[in-house]
């Protein structure tokens, strides 16, 4: 009998493909042979950015399917790509399957698929292949997404996802207070691509109920009470709270690593690290404030400016600024984020909370000040401040702005608060439990694993 052999497809965009990739690490390290399958947009992308001495190869054999879109077409239009991934890539993908199973001795056992290429279950079962479907986010936005039927019965959002009544929703009493009006689909302002994102997530929802396994990036211990609303979820996570002796593989953009020695430079707790993921967009005035309130907290930074963090345009900041903060800043395009944050000279993390951003940020301890963008991190935001305790928002003025005194005045509250940093410390001996060997997540992952290798 040759080796169990995953077929993994993550959803293309960074905050997907990270968690999946070192979920397929934890297979590879367990005998699964991994066939991680991305688009030929992000293959190219991940392959460009990885560094020369990478191990990936060696441990996951990474293949591409177009994803429908033209080669110039812009993968930012959200709407236009999730149409085409569901037209285009399930024929791509079972052709691909049927490819490797007539010209491989390790035939493919078992498909992980990312919640939201929900279609790949349906290509698994059609072809006879056991299924897990691998939810990347928080188990709590999963329950409230799988209740969209009762949703729409009780008159809440309509078929298409609209609101009709304005409410403040809470699953239950150690969960966090979810307003009607913010649900993931409403964060974009154009009514038709709402109505895309709503049907294509409740579309997802309705494909993966029958998966053989459903898995997410989280634990118990984070939010116990999620899993009750969340028949026969298994948290395995969280998976990049593990990773600390094992290169990071899926970026986007090649990381810049010598702000670690920059690091090393600095004092304990002295430095502010400010990272907004790989999607957040700033207005040019809103950059400009952030760097203003960065330089008026006085302390030391590693900012992390991506070349499109900043709308239509590269980035450019207010006059003089950079020789001014010159001696206590570093910026960087793309940082090695675990190992920054794993770092003893960090103070604070300014984030916009991503569920790979939080977990890492949980995962080493670190207080929090939220700046959430778009979709589910707003829900997170609210689990750090709201919750756990272990960060606090900034608000943004009447103009829609965070203001450089808001910043400043955050990052004083946030630095003073010792209550703050003991619970982070606190949730990070937790989160460390549940994937150390005999925790709640590793037994999980364990079990999940024999139960895959069976089904050959």
């Amino acid at each position: 009998m040759g080796k169990p052999h995953a077929l993994a497809l993550p959803y293309p965009a960074q905050g997907h493909v990270i968690p999946l990739m070192e979920f397929s690490n934890c297979l590879a390290e367990r005998g699964f042979k991994i066939t991680f399958v991305l688009t030929e947009f992000i293959h190219k992308r991940i392959m460009t950015a990885l560094s020369e001495d990478s191990d990936i190869k060696n441990q996951i054999h990474c293949v591409s399917i177009p994803d429908g879109m033209g080669p110039g077409e812009d993968r930012n239009q959200i709407g236009k790509l999730l149409e085409c991934i569901l037209s285009a890539m399930p024929g791509y993908l079972e052709k691909l399957i049927e490819k490797i199973n007539e010209s491989c001795e390790d035939k493919i056992t078992c498909i992980i698929a990312d919640e939201n290429m929900g279609w790949a279950v349906k290509v698994a079962k059609k072809m006879g292949i056991p299924q897990a479907a691998f939810w990347p986010a928080n188990a709590c936005l999963r329950a409230l997404l799988i209740r969209i039927p009762q949703l729409i019965e009780s008159g809440v959002i309509d078929a298409n996802g609209k609101t009709r009544k304005q409410e403040m929703i809470q699953l239950s009493s150690t969960l966090p207070v979810m307003d009607t009006t913010q649900l993931m689909w409403h964060c974009f302002d154009d009514p038709k691509l709402q109505q895309i994102i709503f049907h294509f997530v409740f579309t997802n929802n309705q494909a993966v109920k029958d998966a053989d396994w459903l898995l997410c990036n989280s634990s118990y211990e984070i939010e116990p009470s999620a899993y009750s609303l969340n028949p026969n979820l298994l948290p395995i996570g969280p998976l990049l709270a593990g990773t600390r002796q094992r290169q990071l593989v899926g970026n986007f953009w090649q990381e810049d690593s010598t702000c670690l020695s920059w690091l090393n430079q600095q004092p304990a707790c002295s430095v502010i690290y400010v990272s907004f993921g790989s999607f957040t967009v700033l207005e040019e005035s809103q950059f400009h404030e952030l760097a203003l309130g960065l330089e008026l907290t006085g302390h030391r930074f590693l900012w992390v400016v991506r070349p499109d963090l900043t709308a239509g345009q590269a980035a450019t900041y207010p006059d003089g600024f950079q020789d001014r903060v010159a001696a206590r800043r570093r910026i960087v395009s793309w940082a090695p984020q675990q190992k920054v944050l794993a770092h003893p000279s960090i103070a604070c993390f300014i984030t916009h909370c991503g569920w790979n951003s939080t977990m890492e940020g949980v995962s080493t301890g670190v207080p929090f000040l939220c700046w959430p963008y778009f979709a589910d991190q707003f829900l997170n935001q609210a689990f750090i401040s709201d919750v756990w305790k272990v960060g606090l928002r900034l608000n943004s003025d009447h103009n829609g702005i965070i203001s450089r005194e808001e910043i400043k005045q955050k990052v004083e509250e946030v630095l003073g608060n010792d209550n703050i940093r003991a619970r982070a410390l606190a949730l990070k001996e937790m989160v460390k439990k549940s994937v150390s060997e005999g925790g709640s997540s590793m037994k999980n992952l364990n079990d999940l694993v024999e139960a895959m290798k069976g089904t050959r």
